[in-house]
């Protein structure tokens, strides 16, 4: 069953048809941004620590080397309360799969 909340702006397991689906066929989010839910879990540069912040933190960085980096975020393989920025996971700097990717970002003046 398709998540009320989650639908408009991502791909997840209750619509993302099994498969990476093009950009650009959601609505944006709250802040305007569009494909930042689902579809693919994010890559990210941070290198994964065991002692992550418990309490609120923006922006944290992880530390200067590692053996995994962080991913974030759910793919369209995933259920809805993980296709959000708050997900954390790790994976090897060589890992690959269907719904391991990275998201690109345009920075505009």
């Amino acid at each position: 069953m398709p998540d009320p909340s989650l639908a408009p702006i991502g791909w997840y397991c209750g619509n993302g048809s099994l498969q990476t689906q093009a950009g650009g066929q959601k609505l944006p989010n709250a802040w305007g941004l569009y494909d930042t839910s689902g579809n693919v879990l994010e890559w990210c540069w941070d290198w994964y620590a065991l002692d992550y912040p418990t309490g609120p933190v923006t922006d944290p960085v992880g530390p200067d080397w590692g053996a995994q980096r962080v991913r974030r975020g759910g793919g369209w393989n995933a259920k809805a309360e993980r296709c959000r920025s708050a997900d954390r996971g790790r994976s090897g700097p060589d890992s690959r799969n269907r719904y391991l990717g990275l998201r690109t970002a345009r920075w505009a003046q």
